[in-house]
């Protein structure tokens, strides 16, 4: 028996890709064709982006993701993961409240750096996120240390974000603008970058990148992978 993935989606680019790669990279591990059940369900970005975007602090942001808690329970899931970095922002009011366990997205990229030995990581994603305690905090426990973009690579990369990724759409201004940011990140003594928004490995990947990447959506399929075959 395997355990039964819950998504917590936000962003459909993001859930999207995560959903695919827990099915892919499950048949090698499982056999032909087969995968553990997963469950996704999603709220629309712009229902989370009003109180992101109002100010408003990240309780409503909490609300919306219970929701979509209780709502996989009632599907059957397991244990929850959620394919985007910044609600995760919101996760000190959920945890207490939450029908079923998560996986941290941050605490297992956290876990992958450290077992790639990196020791300095470059973190991109929207600005709400950089500019949070998500990735300090998990980074910080396990003695890792990081680098945020500057203020002003923080509003063009979350322009990218918004106005680009999160409706599918990759250009190679956008790919250039995030190599030279990644640049920057090397030269200033970071060994890996975080992609840190779920979309981003939509745009970036490992043979672009000045820095081995660290794929936040890919990395926290393959948690989930592995939690639910170790049921």
């Amino acid at each position: 028996m395997t355990k039964h993935i819950g998504i917590v989606g936000c962003s459909a680019e993001g859930a999207a890709l995560c959903y695919r790669t827990i099915c892919l990279e499950a048949e090698p591990l499982m056999g032909r064709h087969a995968h553990p059940e997963v469950t996704m369900h999603t709220i629309a970005l712009a229902e989370y982006m009003k109180p992101i975007d109002a100010g408003a602090g990240w309780k409503p942001v909490a609300e919306l993701m219970l929701r979509s808690a209780e709502a996989l329970k009632h599907a059957g899931a397991d244990f929850l993961i959620c394919p985007d970095n910044t609600i995760h922002e919101a996760m000190p009011f959920v945890l207490p409240r939450s029908p079923l366990p998560w996986l941290h997205i941050a605490e297992e990229v956290g876990k992958e750096a450290k077992r790639r030995g990196y020791r300095k990581l470059g973190i991109t994603g929207t600005k709400f996120l950089v500019r949070g305690p998500v990735y300090p905090e998990k980074l910080e426990q396990m003695g890792i240390a990081y680098l945020r973009p500057t203020r002003e690579q923080q509003e063009d990369i979350n322009r990218i974000i918004f106005d680009e990724l999160v409706r599918g759409e990759q250009t190679p201004e956008s790919l250039f603008y995030f190599e030279q940011v990644i640049e920057s990140f090397k030269t200033q003594g970071c060994d890996a970058v975080v992609l840190g928004c779920t979309e981003l490995p939509l745009l970036v990947n490992e043979n672009e990148s000045p820095l081995p990447t660290l794929d936040s959506t890919r990395t926290l399929a393959r948690a989930a992978l592995r939690h639910a075959l170790a049921a």
